[in-house]
C-alpha cells in the first residue's frame, strides 16, 4: 500500500506543479519502482513488491489516464512538451558515450555491428547527424568516444548499458568534462556533481588515476549517483553530501586541486523535452535568484589556490545565467583568470554581450543538434616574459581546450607559449 500511496502522491504533485517529475520521484521512498510503474517499461522486481504493485495497477493507470485527459494528450510521450522557441527544431539524436573505464570505442562499434547496426564511420559535418535512420550510427565529429544514433533509439534494455559499458548522455552534457580535459593523475573538484554523468566522464578522462572530489547537497541524488559511478567503474571519486559554498578552499585536502567543473543549479531552460510542471520561461525573479547563486559558486570556485582551469556550464539558454554570470565574475577577479577560446570549430558561440564572449560555447537543437547548453572555460593567467604581460580580461583567445590528434588537451603552458607569438586579441 505504501508504494501505491507514494506513486499517487507523485502524480498529484505533478498536477499541482509542486516540482518536476525527476524531483518528485527522487524525493519518493521507492524512486525506481514508482518511475518504472508510471512511465517506464514495467516492473522488473518480483516477490511481494510486484504482487503489491499489481494489486493497485489498475487504479494507478487510471490516475495516469485522467492526467492525460486533463492534458488532452493520447500517450505518455505527449506529456512532454518542447521548450518555448524550439518547437520546430530538429529532433536531437541519441548520443551514446563509450565508457573507456570498461571498454573501448572499437569494441562497442563491433558489438553494435554484430547486432545488425550499420556503422557509417566518423561524421565529417554536423549535418550528417540529422540524416541517420533505422539502425545506422556514426562517430561524432567532435568527441572521440561519442557514438550517434537516430533520435529516440532506446538502449535502456541493452546489455552494454546495463553493464555500464556505455553511458546515455547528450552531447552538450559531454562538453564540460571534454573541454576541461584534466590530465591523468590530476586532482579535480566536481562542485555540483549529481546525477554524475559528468563525474564518470571525468573519471574516464583521468583513467581513474588521480582524485575527484564530488559535492552535492541533495542526499537522494547523491545516493543515485553513487550507484551509477559503481556501475561505470569510476573508482577515483570521493563523494560528499555538502554544499560546495561551504567547502574551504584553504583546506590542505584540496591544495592540489588544479581542475574544477562547475555545473550549478539552473533554470533548465535548454532541455528539449520538459514536463508540464516545468516552466519553459522562468520568471525574472527566479532567474535573478539563480544567477546570484551561480555567481557565488563561480567566484568561490576561483578561490582554490592551485586552480589552473575551470569549466562552467549550465543547461540553460538564458543570458542571465550564462554570459552575465561569467562576465561579472571575471571582472570581480581582475586579471587572475582569462577565458579560453575552446573548440573553435564549434558553430554556436556565446552571445556578444562583452568583449571575448565568443570564446564561450552555446548549444541548441537547431544549430548543434543537442539540448540547449552553455560552456565557458576559464584559465589562470600565466606570467609570461613577453611584451605586454598579463592583460585585463578578457585576454587573447586560443584553442586551449581543443584536442590535438593524439587526444591530449593543450594546457596553460601551451597557451602561455602561444602568447609569445601573437599580440593580444580582444574582440
Amino acid at each position: 500500500m505504501a508504494l501505491y500511496t507514494v506513486a499517487a502522491s507523485v502524480l498529484a504533485g505533478l498536477q499541482r506543479r509542486d516540482g518536476a517529475l525527476k524531483t518528485l520521484v527522487y524525493k519518493s521512498r521507492f524512486q525506481v519502482l514508482v518511475y518504472d510503474l508510471l512511465f517506464g517499461k514495467g516492473l522488473k522486481c518480483g516477490g511481494r513488491w510486484k504482487v503489491l504493485v499489481l494489486k493497485h495497477q489498475a487504479r494507478l493507470q487510471a490516475e495516469l489516464a485522467r492526467l492525460k485527459v486533463r492534458r488532452k494528450v493520447s500517450c505518455n510521450e505527449d506529456l512532454l512538451v518542447p521548450t518555448e522557441g524550439v518547437s520546430q527544431a530538429p529532433q536531437v539524436p541519441r548520443y551514446v558515450r563509450v565508457n573507456t573505464l570498461k571498454t573501448c570505442k572499437d569494441d562497442v562499434v563491433d558489438y553494435f555491428k554484430r547486432q545488425g547496426y550499420s556503422y557509417l564511420g566518423r561524421a565529417a559535418r554536423m549535418e550528417e547527424l540529422s540524416s541517420l535512420s533505422g539502425k545506422q550510427f556514426l562517430l561524432d565529429p567532435h568527441l572521440p568516444e561519442l557514438l550517434v544514433f537516430p533520435p529516440q533509439t532506446d538502449f535502456h534494455e541493452n546489455r552494454l548499458y546495463i553493464a555500464g559499458h556505455i553511458i546515455l548522455q547528450d552531447k552538450a552534457s559531454c562538453l564540460p568534462a571534454f573541454l576541461l580535459s584534466p590530465p591523468s593523475g590530476s586532482h579535480v573538484i566536481d562542485a555540483c556533481a549529481a546525477p554524475g554523468n559528468k563525474t564518470s566522464h571525468m573519471a574516464a578522462i583521468l583513467k581513474n588515476k588521480g582524485q575527484i572530489f564530488a559535492f552535492d547537497l541533495d542526499p537522494n541524488r547523491l545516493a543515485t549517483m553513487s550507484t551509477m559511478l559503481v556501475r561505470a567503474g569510476a573508482s577515483c571519486c570521493e563523494l560528499a553530501n555538502q554544499d560546495f559554498l561551504t567547502v574551504d578552499p584553504s583546506d590542505p585536502k584540496y591544495s592540489n586541486v588544479t581542475y574544477l567543473l562547475l555545473d550549478p543549479s539552473c533554470s533548465g531552460s535548454g532541455m528539449v523535452n520538459r514536463l508540464p510542471a516545468e516552466e519553459s520561461a522562468p520568471s525574472s525573479e527566479r532567474l535573478r535568484a539563480l544567477a546570484r547563486f551561480q555567481r557565488k559558486a563561480l567566484s568561490h570556485a576561483l578561490r582554490f589556490p592551485a586552480l589552473q582551469r575551470l569549466a562552467y556550464s549550465t543547461c540553460s539558454v538564458q543570458q542571465e545565467e550564462n554570459e552575465d554570470v561569467v562576465w561579472d565574475v571575471l571582472q570581480e577577479h581582475g586579471t587572475a583568470f582569462r577565458l579560453v577560446n575552446v573548440l573553435p570549430s564549434w558553430p554556436h558561440r556565446g552571445l556578444a554581450t562583452f568583449p571575448g564572449a565568443e570564446c564561450c560555447l552555446r548549444a541548441c537543437p537547431a544549430a548543434t543538434l543537442t539540448n540547449g547548453f552553455f560552456v565557458a572555460v576559464l584559465e589562470r593567467q600565466q606570467e609570461c616574459n613577453s611584451q605586454g604581460s598579463s592583460s585585463s580580461l578578457p585576454a587573447e583567445v586560443d584553442g586551449g581546450a581543443e584536442r590535438s590528434q593524439d587526444g591530449e588537451g593543450r594546457g596553460p603552458r601551451a597557451a602561455c607559449k602561444k602568447r609569445r607569438k601573437k599580440s593580444r586579441c580582444v574582440k
